[in-house]
């Protein structure tokens, strides 16, 4: 019996430093990151990817920060780079994840890059498929405020592209500031972003 204790215990506290090695390892790529220091950052996520294959969350911030990087990019070479690798991590999250709210916001954010990228060519093959994922996402998760914020936002530059009023919309920015302000991540690893972009908009709708 007490060897059986034992071993219970070890299992515990291997399974204790599993997650204590994940959580040291993703909060260092986290500073990483937001010292600016995005190479190093993406290369620890995808180490930590690679030692736990059952967690989303090194796979989404990898997307996450190809499709950040390629907000500014020109080059047609480059973006399609970026965002391919985007999408490869992101679908592996999906597959781990699956009706996953965040995950289905940040596809909605690459395929939004494309569209940022050239509206003529992919406007109309993914236009449609944005408003969609954000929806989704927003009846999966009605207290997200990345999912309100999204959809709202998507809809105001889908309005203003098609020279329609935009003002209908400044209701629903404002709304999801105050879900941001009152969300709570799941943990300090989970996404927590998007709060300064919302009140940008929102500004843009009081000037």
């Amino acid at each position: 019996m007490r060897h059986i204790f034992i071993l219970a215990l070890l299992v515990v506290s291997a399974i204790t430093n599993a997650q204590t090695n994940f959580e040291k390892g993703m909060q260092k790529a986290f500073e990483l990151w937001q010292n600016d220091k995005w190479s190093e950052a993406e290369n620890l996520f995808e180490r930590i990817a690679n030692a736990e294959p059952d967690e989303w969350l090194p796979h989404y911030y990898i997307a996450q920060m190809n499709s950040l990087k390629s907000w500014s990019v020109k080059d047609e070479t480059v973006l399609k780079a970026q965002l391919s690798k985007a999408q490869e991590h992101l679908n592996i999250a999906k597959r781990i994840s699956e009706n996953n709210p965040e995950i289905l916001i940040m596809q909605g954010q690459i395929y939004t890059n494309w569209v940022a990228f050239d509206g003529a060519t992919y406007g109309m093959k993914y236009a449609a498929i944005i408003s969609e994922l954000y929806k989704k996402a927003n009846k999966l998760a009605p207290n997200n405020p990345r999912a309100a914020f999204c959809k709202a936002d998507w809809a105001m530059g889908s309005a203003k592209y098609f020279g329609q009023d935009t003002k209908p919309f400044c209701k629903d920015i404002e709304a999801s500031i105050e879900l941001f302000t009152n969300f709570k991540p799941e943990s300090n690893l989970h996404p927590n972003w998007g709060i300064e972009r919302a009140e940008e908009v929102l500004a843009s709708c009081k000037s």
